[in-house]
């Protein structure tokens, strides 16, 4: 949504007027539901986000009739608009995967989502695969229209001192950044790593940033740090957690490569990302990750940890692929641009309504 935003405001259409509920970048900095929470305070989040959803917005609809309403958060309001709806339906994990979110939650949010399908609604998704997949949840009663997304901007000033912070100074490491979700599949990476270490007898770290999952169900991180204490890899694994946009650029700006080894994403915005550093990048064959990359990543079997190591050690040894893969990502990573990210939306927004 951030990105989005300031792609708009970046490359304005002449036919194109943007109106924001929110001050975008103020609205982004704002901390008071984020991080750990109690029951109550995720109470109070959902009972907000409803209001907000269901009687603030249309509110402001008839206020400002708009031509077209933007949703990108999976959920239009229920109630009936005179607008045309452009709902950004990022990917069908709460179909695909319900094991990963607590039932009630998941029946609740699914409603809010259904109910908000309607009238002159059109569903943006991520890549091919995603649609093909909601195609599958949600039928064809709506059409869906792919746009591909930009990685943030990462503006902030590259911050070296975090790689002294980290003791990560003339060392070599692999990366990865995100949250510690079930679906990213770190356990694997980690066990992976250690596989690594003992076969190549190498001195490369690997560093894995990022915060717990976004719930006790989906959350890998205690297991992960549990690994990282049975295997001895104290001293070779590096959890620092959150860390700034300047932080965050240092270190793609000094890894080795990086491992990206989800079981399941609609987009997968750090293999463009990394790809604009420069990066080479090992990723699994899940369908998203394929088509994002398309050709200028490493990709191993999903899941299968021989495969992960030997492509790893491959990376390891060739500094011809390295390079390889670096130069195929520079030009595939032009592919995902801030203006390419908004004029998609322009070239929906104008053309004639459902």
């Amino acid at each position: 949504m951030v990105e989005l935003a300031k792609a708009i405001r970046k490359y304005p259409h002449p036919e194109v007027e943007f109106i924001f509920t929110h001050e975008p970048d103020k609205q982004s900095k704002d901390n008071s539901f984020k991080g750990t929470q109690s029951k109550i305070q995720r109470l109070n989040y959902h009972l907000d986000y409803f209001r907000w959803k269901e009687f603030q917005l249309p509110d402001l609809v008839k206020k400002h009739q708009p031509d077209v309403l933007i949703c990108p958060d999976f959920v239009s309001p229920a109630a009936s608009l005179p607008c045309r709806r452009l709902t950004v339906v990022h990917d069908a994990f709460f179909w695909q995967m319900p094991q990963n979110y607590p039932k009630w939650w998941r029946t609740y949010f699914l409603n809010l989502i259904k109910k908000g399908l309607k009238e002159k609604t059109e569903i943006i998704t991520t890549t091919d695969y995603s649609k093909r997949s909601l195609e599958k949840h949600l039928g064809k009663n709506w059409p869906i229209s792919v746009i591909y997304q930009c990685p943030k901007s990462l503006k902030a000033a590259s911050d070296p001192q975090i790689l002294k912070k980290l003791g990560l100074v003339n060392q070599s490491y692999f990366l990865h950044i995100g949250t510690f979700d079930k679906r990213k599949q770190l356990p694997l990476l980690t066990k992976t790593f250690a596989e690594f270490l003992k076969q190549t007898k190498s001195s490369k770290k690997l560093l894995l940033v990022g915060g717990p999952g976004q719930s006790a169900q989906m959350n890998d991180f205690p297991k992960v740090e549990k690994l990282v204490k049975e295997l001895g890899l104290e001293k070779h694994v590096i959890l620092p957690g959150f860390l700034s946009d300047g932080e965050i650029k240092a270190l793609y700006e000094h890894a080795f490569a990086y491992l990206f080894p989800s079981e399941n994403e609609g987009f997968g915005i750090p293999i463009p990302e990394a790809m604009g550093f420069g990066l080479p990048v090992i990723h699994s064959d899940q369908e998203a990750l394929l088509e994002v990359a398309d050709g200028a990543g490493l990709p191993f079997q999903t899941g299968n940890q021989e495969d992960l190591l030997e492509k790893m050690v491959l990376l390891d040894r060739d500094s011809e692929l390295c390079q390889s893969l670096s130069e195929k990502g520079k030009i595939r990573s032009g592919d995902f641009s801030a203006q390419k990210f908004v004029e998609a939306f322009h070239q929906i927004i104008l053309k004639p309504g459902l």
